[in-house]
């Protein structure tokens, strides 16, 4: 169970994409040379971190503009009974997760994000129809400060590759970085993460990740179904999610067509 913990942790690390080491504008200024990015943006496929991550950002003035994307998918309605429990104030039936997590911040934080998009349904259209809020509000973009679910975000950037104009420079921070452990005999999440998934929901929605981001017929880069750019997958991430498939392979995440809106 060990050597499974490890595998999990394996594939956390590499679906998890943070490209500095925290979110300030000290560690944005020595990797890019800027203490300020053009945009940032929150996806509402996120746990609740993503929230607590936004508003430190917005504390920071590590962005001009502040964007949540996000309508209703797989993980939404998780969100609203998450976010219902704990914040009995914050009324979230028929919302979208955009709208959520902006009642969260301005709930519990006092701020907000200067635009929402609640259309999305899928990490597809969360960028194209990102990118069109952008174009439509004439937002400048040079750089962009992406925040999505750990489990999602080398997705979300490679998404974000396949459509983005030329010039925008994409920084990735995941809401969190979690750790699996073998404890107690039984597996758990070593860390204390606002609104973290159930250890079997975490698991199953990392290893639905690397079939998708396969670039091959039935993955979804340009040699599949044409939904990201290229993604190099490690041959220790293959490993890992051979090793973790012999035990959890029933628990890979399939699609949900009632999600699957088009891209554009």
């Amino acid at each position: 169970m060990k050597s499974i913990a490890e595998h999990i942790n394996t594939l956390a690390r590499f679906c998890g994409k943070r490209d500095v080491k925290s979110l300030d504008r000290d560690s944005l200024n020595e990797r890019y040379g800027t203490d300020c990015a053009d945009v940032m943006v929150l996806f509402g496929g996120s746990i609740l971190a993503g929230g607590d991550v936004m508003a430190e950002a917005i504390k920071n003035k590590i962005a001009r503009t502040y964007i949540i994307v996000g309508g209703a998918g797989h993980t939404t309605d998780t969100l609203r009974q998450i976010v219902q429990s704990e914040y009995p104030m914050i009324r979230t039936a028929n919302l979208s997760e955009a709208e959520i997590f902006q009642k969260y911040l301005q709930e519990i934080y006092g701020c907000e994000a200067d635009y929402l998009e609640t259309r999305s349904t899928n990490c597809g259209n969360n960028i194209t129809y990102l990118l069109d809020l952008i174009e439509e509000n004439r937002i400048p973009c040079k750089s962009i400060i992406l925040c999505q679910d750990a489990t999602m975000q080398n997705r979300m950037e490679a998404g974000f590759r396949k459509y983005r104009p030329q010039g925008i420079s994409v920084i990735n921070y995941a809401s969190y970085a979690a750790t699996v452990r073998f404890a107690a005999d039984e597996l758990s999440i070593q860390e204390k993460i606002h609104g973290m998934w159930e250890i079997d929901r975490y698991i199953n929605l990392l290893m639905g990740e690397i079939p998708r981001l396969r670039d091959d017929r039935d993955g979804y880069g340009p040699e599949g179904k044409q939904y990201i750019a290229h993604v190099d997958i490690p041959e220790s991430v293959e490993n890992a999610f051979s090793e973790l498939k012999n035990v959890y392979g029933n628990q890979i995440r399939e699609a949900n067509p009632l999600y699957a809106k088009e891209r554009r």
